[in-house]
């Protein structure tokens, strides 16, 4: 059994230990918190590193024609690309997972599937999923819906957003 003292002790090493845990936690954020979100001060750059280029002459990007993309797109490609996608949505139909099903997806009525909670961000930039809104969507799901749930990067090459649109374009139809 215990005594009284050895169990006194026990409790002031507990409290002991927690109150250093407390004040050293309270003096690292202190120490080491970064002005954001109105704490802190404003802070010039130290320094800045010479890469040799002048970065408000960059050249504009190539612009790639979606139509002929999507025309020599291969569905078998893009059900690999599919890949990416299969963690939150299903190709079956009236099988929802974290995102709604994509069964016919590809003509389809924007947050038109009974059963799934949208957000509504989608309904202010298309009506229908057309291949050019799809192409837009997968490209960067936030910059293009901004306030859409789908919290997915995007995909960045245009090819393999052509051969997914011309992969869910066979699902069902």
């Amino acid at each position: 059994m215990l005594d009284t003292m050895t169990l006194t002790k026990i409790l002031g090493a507990f409290c002991g230990a927690l109150l250093i845990f407390l004040v050293g936690k309270w003096a690292a954020e202190s120490l080491y918190h970064v002005g954001a979100g109105g704490h802190g001060e404003e802070h010039a750059m130290g320094y800045a590193i010479e890469t040799g280029g002048d970065s408000t002459s960059e050249e504009p990007a190539e612009e790639v024609d979606f139509a002929a993309l999507l025309e020599a797109a291969d569905p078998e490609k893009g059900a690999k690309v599919f890949s990416k996608c299969r963690a939150c949505h299903k190709v079956e139909p009236d099988a929802n997972g974290t995102g709604p099903t994509l069964y016919q997806v590809v003509g389809r009525e924007v947050d038109s599937v009974d059963g799934f909670a949208y957000s509504g961000a989608l309904e202010k930039v298309a009506d229908v999923w057309t291949p050019e809104h799809l192409n837009g969507f997968l490209e960067n799901p936030k910059g293009y819906a901004p306030g859409t749930k789908m919290s997915f990067a995007g995909l960045k090459k245009p090819e393999d957003r052509a051969d997914l649109i011309a992969y869910l374009d066979t699902l069902g139809g």
